[in-house]
């Protein structure tokens, strides 16, 4: 049964004004850009300038978004971090008829309430435990595609989408591009763990190599703690969020540093995405994106349309 937010997005695009939709729910912001010839929702006309590292998020998650999701995928997981609104946005472009079918699953808070703002159906793992694709931001980004998420202390649900979708999709801008893990993410693998055991897991992670501080004498091995509250992180599972750096020879072997972490009495999830990304997409400041795939290969271009061309996909290429 069409929920009120996608009646409302239908009766948009039927062609009739913003002013006259008016918001069953203090939730729900009607889409308020102008209507492209083909009934789409552009996220402008023309595309608003940004500052660079903001372009650079925009341009990332419109390709990956342009490349990966199609007309054939219904079951979309949507990720979490400062790219994903862009996402959201390109997604949205697609119009009525390509999202009216759709079923999108957050990993956090944010995202939910992305989902829900942008009147797109809003479900949940619980309903299906497999998804077409999953589009996530990242904190850092290696060579290998392994990577390191949890900046927003949403690494448990960010891996369960991930692991769930038949293609997993990092998007970022330039800065998270790196060689190896930890030169420029230098706060450390966020792990999320038990609340009575986080003080038994910081002595197993010092054990391990984990420094209190850091060359540069900056704290290392902590407990986040929040900002704007009293106490630590607490993520939205209720667990508490341990920021652990570790040498860089250690980082150079992110998928033998996982499992060991995870092994650790204690550890809900450690934020270490290691062998599951299809591709990563790096928006650049000269408004070119770089695309890094799971077999090796490089490619750049230079541009992303205002409006998505919608095509069918097979095997996750475009076709006409």
């Amino acid at each position: 049964m069409p929920t009120p937010a996608a009646e409302l997005l239908k009766a948009k695009l039927s062609g009739g004004g913003a002013s006259d939709i008016k918001a069953s729910s203090p939730l729900f912001i009607p889409p308020t850009q102008p209507l492209t010839p083909g009934k789409q929702l552009p996220t402008s006309v023309p595309l608003p300038v940004l500052p660079a590292v903001e372009s650079a998020k925009r341009l990332a998650a419109f390709a990956a978004v342009d490349r990966h999701i199609g007309l054939q995928h219904k079951v979309i997981g949507i990720g979490s971090g400062s790219t994903v609104p862009y996402v959201v946005d390109r997604i949205l472009a697609q119009g009525f008829e390509a999202n009216k079918d759709r079923v999108f699953l957050p990993t956090g808070f944010q995202s939910k309430e992305l989902i829900i703002k942008a009147g797109l159906t809003l479900g949940d793992v619980d309903q299906y435990a497999r998804i077409d694709v999953t589009i996530d931001g990242a904190d850092e980004v290696d060579n290998d595609l392994n990577s390191i998420k949890g900046g927003g202390a949403c690494q448990l649900r960010e891996k369960v989408l991930a692991e769930a979708a038949d293609t997993w999709v990092i998007v970022a801008d330039y800065r998270k591009n790196s060689h190896i893990l930890g030169t420029t993410w230098t706060q450390g693998i966020p792990i999320e763990v038990a609340p009575f055991a986080y003080a038994k897991v910081l002595t197993n992670l010092s054990h391990m190599g984990s420094p209190q501080k850091l060359p540069n004498g900056k704290p290392g091995l902590t407990l986040r703690m929040g900002k704007m509250k009293a106490g630590p992180v607490v993520s939205d599972n209720g667990n508490f969020i341990i920021d652990a750096p570790f040498p860089e020879e250690m980082m150079k072997d992110p998928v033998d540093l996982l499992h060991k972490i995870k092994m650790l009495t204690g550890v809900v999830e450690v934020g270490l995405f290691c062998n599951m990304a299809k591709a990563a997409y790096f928006g650049n400041e000269d408004g070119t994106v770089l695309i890094r795939s799971d077999d090796g290969s490089v490619d750049k271009i230079s541009s992303v349309p205002n409006t998505p061309e919608l095509k069918a996909q097979v095997n996750d290429a475009a076709v006409p």
